[in-house]
């Protein structure tokens, strides 16, 4: 049974604290996890559409939605005509990190774990976020652009067209593999539903402000304060 183990802190399925070092890699979805806010949305203020494409995502991430991949091809077919120049407008005016982030990785890095950033998003975003934070992995979505546009379509990559729930889980596992470690042994955290996947094969998982469903099936449910409450019971040192 789940319990609360401080005001906004609910584990179920393990008794804490346990060692930060007993785990060998840490991902992070992006959007509302990592970061403050859903970049797609963001994108489409400009474009006048932000109502619209936020009832989807919300949708989606709420598991509303049973196809992602076809709900986020909706998304994107909204920001056609988008100037690129808006993706920056976006990330310097609106994107913050969540409370913790830093703190958070920066303890994982320390104690000697990989990072691995697995993002719905876009790799305007992902890269500039793996830069900032010295992130080892990403996996994300590519928007395609045409002469200083977006095109209202995503550019195929050789593992796939979109990164959606399956492709999380996959990425994480591919990574435990790259790295010689037992899936176990990895830390997946993120707030909606199609970062079930990929929460559903790590060691723990960890629901940061998330969607009813996510909280539910997590094994930490962070639900006040930051990211770095995940300290409290994976302790460092």
């Amino acid at each position: 049974m789940p319990h609360e183990h401080a005001p906004g802190l609910v584990i179920q399925g393990f008794t804490p604290p346990l060692p930060l070092a007993g785990f060998k890699l840490i991902a992070f979805d992006m959007d509302s996890t990592l970061i403050n806010i859903e970049c797609v949305d963001e994108i489409a203020d400009a474009a006048g559409r932000k109502a619209e494409v936020a009832a989807i995502t919300e949708a989606a991430m709420r598991g509303e939605i049973a196809d992602y991949k076809e709900s986020l091809r909706q998304r994107v077919t909204l920001l056609k005509g988008v100037p690129v120049s808006a993706l920056q407008v976006v990330f310097d005016r609106r994107l913050r990190l969540n409370p913790g982030a830093e703190t958070l990785v920066h303890a994982a890095q320390a104690a000697g774990l990989k990072t691995l950033l697995v993002s719905g998003g876009f790799t305007f975003f992902t890269d500039r976020i793996r830069d900032r934070l010295g992130i080892d992995f990403t996996r994300s979505n590519v928007l395609g652009t045409e002469n200083g546009l977006l095109t209202g379509s995503m550019v195929d990559q050789p593992w796939g067209d979109i990164c959606d729930g399956e492709e999380k889980k996959r990425m994480l596992l591919a990574t435990c593999a790259q790295l010689q470690i037992d899936p176990r042994h990895a830390i997946a955290i993120g707030d909606g539903a199609n970062d079930l996947p990929m929460m559903g094969v790590a060691g723990l998982s960890v629901a940061y402000h998330a969607k009813p469903k996510v909280r539910e099936q997590a094994m930490v449910a962070i639900n006040a304060g930051g990211l770095d409450r995940l300290l409290e019971v994976v302790q460092p040192g």
